[in-house]
């Protein structure tokens, strides 16, 4: 492996050494390593020196190192005139062969001039990019010593030495691209029939097809000996990492290998700039933990395929930091994969802009997201419904962009540069810095994180293969299940690279499952972003402006129940110690344990997302930010349900498992009243062990409905307050609008004709929750006499509880199909006053849910755009 950063390369020849000595590794890997590291100019002179203590100690190596020291610089520069004379004479007569032959014959298009051969291709001047090592000696004076490096993990099959042969042994420019490239699944096979057709193998010789990612995967640990250029190869590359740590489907570790240059993989750690301008929270503490771990495991991988990481702690900027690299190392091309905050975006363009004006090439390519969240236009698709993941669908669906493409294949060899830059350890970044005791001893918090996950590209690919081969089969009736493994828990790979959409998109479409819930989450995934771009203060201020009035409660108790789970609700706090200890909670259990936040505790919303961002192992700014404002009443999307901190536990966890194992103080409650423990007789309690405000916290709140009616209230008194921002036709919220939405929505007719340079400030109506409508009517009623109180009793995925079944079609389903018959008689009422019909008389001894006054705000949220100054 490479040195540490701060590693003399003495001390590092003398540690690989010490290796050879103990039969770890051999003379060739060892010879192989001290080039890479050293450089060719001083290996030949300090190598001698270096190993002469062996002269004495042990004989036998000594004298088999220095005898693989003096073939490998035996070759001489009237050696290489000659073989490039050689490959030139035969390179001519190959042209003065075709060029006869196509004068006696029709050329057809596969004979044409530009049909590249094996001398064409041996005789390139661009230098090998790598050697791939293998189980069987070679020894090829004129390209270059091939040497081993053997490894436990090596398998030295015919068809792997086969391959491993076509891979070393043609040095230039195509070759390297052949080796290292990525490739797709279509040019892998092209590419590989005609290699066998070049070398005249028969079929039985053909290597064997990848026929999954997984395979793939496992052929890119191959062992790697990076050697060093020449010193007339091009300027290197700077690939400039930050969330996308992976080798498989990275476009920006493709476009490095295509310039056909050295490559220099860094990583720039900038927590200022992570940041932002607000309070995003953008990099917590979990995150920061994943993160450590995840550079650590991306540079071993590395290290696998002849490179290594390069890691540096920006002082001032990136940008700062790219300069003084780009001088360092004389690089003149700087390639990265975008990232789409909108102040990373701005960091991005401005360090692109300062390169170029430097005369260095600065390209960042797209790969974070299925589809470039500043491409997506509404531009034929409309307004109406803005915010849903329906209408972000359709107008992508409308508005189609580049081909998403096949994934990429892993590179099996980097090239690396004479001489490397300097950086630093990666402890010395602070990204898993952990508090100490005043006593001295460390506190480490992360040790649950560490058992729960494996934080490698590997990892990635072994919880999707697991996930498409079980959880995808109840993913998509029981994917609210706390308490059984349905979900995929991919999160935190794809929230730093690990594993790109791309490629969960292309495997889950490949399984024999493919739910459409499943791949829908990645359409969620992508709206978050796009609502960012539109909403750079979308983690900190509400869009909609009169929720900002909310009275919000201060309680810093109740916030650090909810925090600690301590709040007296085993669903809850079940869900809140499962997060605090692994860094994470389903989907569902998110949503339980903001309902409660929000519409039980009145804490606003902005404390949830800043716990979250801090303890989340997948923390994403866009996602989290887009899910508590839509669950605190205030984003684009108005969810209409509220999860009951104990009735929602018949859905995701119905046999108490999940309360068992994260509270296991309370284990030895019945089934039917594990989640509600405060209605357990005392001999029942006693005989659990259950002591509350000792064993188990008390309920911090115990009023819930009254509770859920003040919420209520409150939003109804502010959209009065407000009446401004609340559509008098409809009843719905009016958000203002971004100038990008504006001039989507106006067309290009008037896009130029400075409507929003003017200061007018364009309402749109949006999506907005029924019991809000119905409540403004009578602020003052309670949540109970509501017919669309949006409080769920539990989801129904199957007919496995009676009481599930009976309580949504009493508080929701019920509510629903009232709102439809109320449409569709407002619907024929006007219809017959439009005709000149008599209205139907009045139905008698029939049941209503509701008082027989009309009902103004069923209507659909209007797309007409209103404006304010």
């Amino acid at each position: 492996m490479p040195p540490s950063a701060g590693e003399d390369s003495k001390v590092f020849v003398r540690r690989m050494l010490v290796e050879v000595l103990a039969g770890r590794e051999d003379p060739e890997g060892f010879f192989a390593m001290c080039v890479s590291v050293l450089g060719h100019r001083e290996t030949s002179s300090r190598f001698l020196p270096l190993i002469q203590p062996l002269s004495t100690a042990n004989g036998a190596l000594h004298a088999a190192l220095t005898s693989i020291h003096t073939d490998y610089f035996s070759k001489t520069q009237d050696d290489e005139l000659e073989l490039a004379l050689s490959l030139s004479l035969v390179e001519m007569d190959d042209h003065r062969l075709s060029s006869t032959s196509q004068e006696s014959r029709p050329q057809r298009p596969a004979d044409g001039p530009n049909k590249p051969t094996a001398v064409s291709q041996g005789s390139s001047r661009v230098p090998r990019a790598g050697v791939i090592a293998s189980g069987k000696k070679r020894d090829s004076p004129q390209t270059g010593a091939s040497v081993k490096a053997n490894s436990p993990q090596t398998n030295n099959t015919p068809e792997r030495q086969q391959n491993d042969e076509y891979e070393t042994e043609t040095p230039g420019a195509s070759q390297a691209a052949r080796v290292s490239r990525p490739v797709s699944k279509q040019d892998a096979f092209k590419e590989s029939d005609a290699m066998m057709n070049d070398a005249n193998l028969s079929p039985s010789e053909k290597p064997k097809r990848s026929k999954n990612r997984r395979q793939r995967r496992k052929g890119a640990g191959r062992q790697v000996v990076g050697l060093p250029r020449s010193p007339s190869a091009p300027p290197p590359v700077l690939l400039w990492f930050r969330r996308d740590l992976r080798l498989g489907d990275n476009p920006s570790l493709t476009g490095s290998l295509e310039v056909g240059a050295p490559v220099i993989p860094v990583f720039i750690w900038s927590p200022e700039e992570e940041e932002g301008p607000g309070i995003t929270v953008a990099v917590g503490g979990a995150c920061k933990y994943w993160l450590h771990q995840a550079l650590s495991c991306f540079s071993a991988s590395l290290e696998r395929i002849g490179s290594h990481l390069v890691f540096l702690e920006a002082n001032t900027s990136s940008l700062h930091t790219l300069k003084e690299l780009v001088k360092e190392t004389g690089a003149r091309t700087v390639l990265a994969n975008a990232l789409y905050e909108p102040w990373l975006k701005e960091r991005d363009d401005a360090v692109v802009s300062a390169l170029q004006k430097d005369g260095v090439v600065c390209k960042t390519f797209h790969s974070y997201c299925l589809r470039d969240p500043y491409s997506v236009s509404t531009e034929g698709v409309g307004l109406r419904g803005i915010g849903s993941v329906s209408h972000f669908m359709t107008c992508c669906r409308q508005n189609p962009g580049s081909a998403l493409g096949a994934p990429l294949d892993s590179p099996v060899s980097l090239p690396t540069p004479a001489r490397w830059p300097v950086g630093v350890p990666l402890n010395t970044l602070g990204l898993a810095r952990m508090p100490r005791r005043k006593d001295g001893t460390t506190i480490d918090w992360a040790a649950n994180i560490r058992k729960s996950w494996d934080f490698s590209e590997e990892g990635a690919s072994d919880r999707l293969e697991a996930f498409l081969n079980d959880g995808v089969y109840r993913y998509e009736k029981e994917s609210g299940r706390a308490d059984a493994p349905n979900t995929s828990c991919l999160s935190p790979y794809l929230h730093f690279g690990q594993l790109s959409p791309r490629w969960l998109l292309w495997d889950a479409k490949g399984a024999r499952c493919r739910p459409p819930k499943f791949q829908r989450k990645l359409a969620w995934r992508d709206l978050a972003y796009w609502q960012l771009t539109m909403f750079p203060d979308l983690p900190w201020e509400s869009l909609r402006p009169p929720y900002k009035a909310l009275r919000w409660s201060s309680d810093g108790g109740h916030l650090k129940a909810w925090q600690r789970g301590r709040t007296g609700y085993p669903l809850v706090d079940a869900a809140m110690r499962q997060l605090w200890l692994t860094g994470w909670m389903n989907n569902y259990m998110r949503h339980v344990v903001a309902s409660f936040l929000i519409a039980y505790l009145y804490l606003p919303w902005q404390e949830g997302y800043r716990w979250f961002q801090d303890t989340l192992v997948d923390a994403d700014v866009a996602i989290d930010a887009m899910m508590w404002q839509n669950g605190g009443m205030c984003g684009l999307d108005h969810w209409n349900f509220v999860m009951h901190p104990v009735d929602a536990a018949m859905t995701c966890d119905p046999y108490g498992s999940y309360v068992r194992k994260w509270c296991p103080e309370l284990a030895d409650l019945p089934d039917d009243l594990i989640h509600k423990p405060w209605k357990c007789p005392p001999s029942m309690l006693r005989r659990a062990g259950v002591v509350f405000g000792q064993t188990y916290a008390e309920r911090i709140v115990t009023d819930l409905e009254e509770r859920r009616s003040r919420s209520l209230q409150d939003v109804a008194l502010v959209r009065r307050e407000f009446g401004q921002y609340v559509d008098k036709h409809s009843g719905c919220d009016l958000v203002p609008l971004p100038p990008r939405l504006v001039s989507q929505a106006l067309g290009s007719a008037h896009r130029d004709a400075g409507l929003v340079a003017e200061g007018k400030q364009f309402l749109l109506p949006v999506i907005t929750r029924m019991e809000f409508k119905h409540q403004q009517e009578d602020p003052d009623a309670d949540a109970a006499s509501n017919p669309y109180n949006a409080v769920l009793k539990g989801y129904v995925s199957r007919k496995r509880d009676e009481t599930v079944a009976f309580l949504n079609e009493r508080d929701f389903t019920a509510s629903v199909m009232h709102e439809g018959v109320q449409r569709r008689e407002r619907l024929e009422s006007n219809y017959r006053r439009m005709e000149g019909l008599p209205q139907p008389p009045a139905p008698r001894g029939r049941a209503r849910r509701t008082p027989t006054a009309k009902d103004k705000f069923s209507v659909a949220p209007s797309g007409a755009v209103s404006s304010v100054r």
